[in-house]
């Protein structure tokens, strides 16, 4: 496990926003190259890490730096802006930090807010290729003497390279799925450089196998949403999805203009002198611009929504928790739609260079694609149609 130290005076989200600007530029000037040589940013992940990056949203009398769900998105939305495959790797670390915020029953809620005031950094997943249907776990923990052994293999174990604890999902003697969370340096523990999308590649998200792993008692933890106010525990990590898609579509407006700034030229029958004087390059990039901002309203609006769930009060807890995920349903599918609209429109602002592969401007669409890809929106629209139409909730699979 890397140690890494928090700041050391109580955090805000002021003072980790300006800490963390510089860390993102340099994000934002690599990405292209990056992307060619497939170099993963250990250096900087672990300074935002260090920089308090995600105690944003945790409230200050546990060490936190306060903020609102609008502060986390859009600080993830910068993220995204800079570097998908940053923002998209700490993704587990930023729900760590919603459980602990929102839930003061959770277990073991006071090792997290350790954990996460050290600046650590967590993957996992529930994903495996077993052979079952979508969700189902093959993982298996068993009683050993005074502990537990798991096995397994875990797939899509986004920011898994950087982590210093994994957490994910087995299957007990009983058949009772548990959730576990073990250090990733733990003996039995191996991870994986094998993600192999079209794109998001360097997420560091490949497999995590899990051999003999040994697991005390107070490192498994039963999962029971029955006695839950609002069952939609998934409509944070869901909007979270969002916000990467809305920094995607901002990261295309500032290709757009950088190209028609400083490499596309005028087609030969244009009016125009220069491109950015060019009607048709204005036209297309006010179309990228108007693609991004939809998206990051989209956003910002559904966590409003998000908030105002978590505010209500316990008999109209469950109503307000279905609104707020039919909103970031909406959102999910708004934001989609633009940035992989936004990143095709990028190549109508020059010509036959645009698809240069030095300029790696596909890279905007691989990555919204293969983000888009984990929770197909066509589904988000049947269920947020259904509730509009005639009230029904939408699933509580943890999509929604």
């Amino acid at each position: 496990m890397q140690p890494a130290t928090g700041p050391s005076a109580p955090p805000t989200v002021g003072g980790i926003r300006t800490a963390i600007a510089p860390i993102l530029t340099g994000l934002a000037a690599t990405a292209r190259r990056r992307e060619a040589t497939r170099e993963l940013p250990f250096e900087q992940v672990r300074a935002l890490a260090g920089a308090g990056l995600l105690l944003i949203g945790v409230p200050e009398p546990d060490g936190g730096a306060g903020g609102t769900v609008r502060d986390v998105v859009e600080v993830v939305i910068d993220l995204a802006r800079a570097d998908s495959n940053v923002a998209q790797a700490l993704r587990a670390g930023f729900l760590t930090a919603r459980q602990v915020a929102t839930r003061r029953d959770l277990p073991y809620r006071e090792r997290s807010l350790e954990r996460l005031r050290r600046g650590d950094l967590f993957a996992g997943t529930s994903n495996e290729r077993n052979g079952g249907a979508g969700g189902s776990v093959a993982t298996t923990v068993r009683r050993d003497g005074a502990g537990h052994v798991l096995n397994g293999t875990k797939y899509y174990s986004t920011g898994g390279l950087y982590a210093d604890w994994f957490g994910g999902t087995a299957v007990d003697e009983d058949g009772t799925v548990v959730h576990f969370t073990v250090p990733t340096d733990r003996e039995g523990v191996e991870l994986l450089d094998d993600f192999d999308a079209v794109g998001q590649r360097l997420t560091a998200s490949g497999s995590t196998r899990l051999t003999d792993v040994r697991v005390a008692d107070d490192e498994l933890v039963s999962i029971d949403r029955s006695q839950l106010r609002n069952p939609w525990l998934g409509s944070f990590a869901q909007l979270y999805l969002a916000s990467v898609h809305a920094g995607i579509a901002a990261a295309v407006l500032d290709d757009a203009v950088w190209f028609g700034r400083e490499k596309a030229r005028p087609i030969k029958h244009s009016t125009a002198d220069k491109s950015v004087d060019d009607p048709y390059v204005r036209h297309v990039v006010g179309r990228v611009a108007a693609r991004a901002h939809a998206a990051r309203a989209s956003v910002v609006l559904a966590a409003e929504a998000l908030a105002h769930a978590d505010r209500a009060p316990d008999h109209t807890a469950r109503a307000a928790g279905a609104a707020a995920a039919v909103t970031v349903a909406q959102a999910q599918y708004a934001a989609v739609e633009s940035a992989l609209g936004a990143a095709e429109l990028l190549f109508d602002v020059g010509g036959g260079s645009a698809t240069d592969r030095q300029y790696a401007l596909d890279r905007h669409w691989r990555n919204a694609r293969t983000v888009a890809n984990h929770n197909p929106r066509d589904w988000k629209a049947a269920a947020v149609g259904a509730y509009h139409l005639t009230g029904e909730e939408p699933p509580t699979t943890g999509l929604f």
